[in-house]
């Protein structure tokens, strides 16, 4: 039985709803069930660690033995997943497959049956994923930020946008102020942020990678930058785009200076040996 949180599969039946109905059908079959395997994770792509323990299972076994599932697409979503359940039924060492809602018989009929299942739960996922992706770009055409707000901003479940939060977007502006000033570096700048209650999870300041992109992000002067494309954004800025050149420019300054004084380092240690 397996269940993705991936949204693809949102409509899919839980796990414990997929088990019911399969010791339902069971009980019918008057099979004997060996061992259940479930998982929470998407069969789009190979990997799964259940899957992978049932397969290992099968190939060890003395014996032949089936599969219960609720249908095919419980088992794979990709090719590879889909083909080592097919080589296995090939070699024997499959010699049922039982779903409550689909028939499979191992005869070459029901092989390009179980085949014709697999492709299409491939096709399914490939093409939700692409609509996704659409919609995804459509939506920052019009200047929506999509996913979670960044820092600073709160979502907006009306409008389907983000907006200032009320206190973490002035923190931002001074931020940013701030370093274009030459008021804050780097690191005394994530100190700065931690003491006004911006921090990691782990209640470390924020790392130097989250402040360079923080600090490079043209999203706070309301551009949304996606795949090297720039789209005005329809929410408010925090700050404006002369205060967020400036700030580049500190950035390369500062970039310039730092592998500058790497060179000189490097220069002198070989001096030195």
């Amino acid at each position: 039985a397996r269940k993705s949180s991936e949204s693809e599969e949102r409509q899919a039946k839980s796990i414990e709803d997929q088990l019911t109905e399969i010791k339902e059908f069971n009980k019918k079959e008057n099979l004997n069930i060996a061992e259940v395997f479930q998982e929470s994770k998407s069969a789009k792509y190979p990997g799964r660690t259940e899957f992978g323990k049932m397969i290992e299972k099968i190939k060890a076994s003395n014996e032949p033995v089936g599969i219960l599932a609720w249908h095919p697409d419980r088992l794979a979503r990709n090719s590879i997943d889909g083909g080592q359940i097919i080589y296995l039924i090939d070699t024997g060492q499959i010699c049922s497959l039982k779903f409550p809602n689909f028939w499979f018989e191992p005869s070459p009929q029901g092989i390009f049956s179980l085949n014709m299942a697999f492709v299409q739960s491939k096709y399914y996922s490939d093409n939700l994923s692409e609509n996704v992706k659409r919609g995804i770009r459509n939506k920052i055409r019009r200047g929506e930020w999509t996913g979670i707000a960044p820092l600073g901003y709160v979502n907006n479940p009306v409008t389907r946008n983000i907006e200032p939060h009320p206190v973490k977007s002035k923190i931002i502006k001074h931020l940013f102020e701030s370093y274009a000033n030459g008021q804050f570096s780097m690191n005394s700048a994530r100190e700065k942020l931690q003491l006004l209650g911006i921090e990691s999870r782990n209640r470390n300041p924020i790392s130097l990678s989250a402040m360079g992109w923080l600090l490079s992000n043209p999203l706070y002067y309301g551009v949304i930058k996606h795949n090297e494309e720039y789209h005005e954004g329809k929410f408010e800025p925090l700050i404006t785009r002369k205060l967020f050149e400036d700030v580049q420019a500190r950035l390369k300054d500062c970039t310039q200076k730092r592998h500058s004084k790497q060179r000189q380092d490097r220069k002198s240690t070989r001096l030195n040996s």
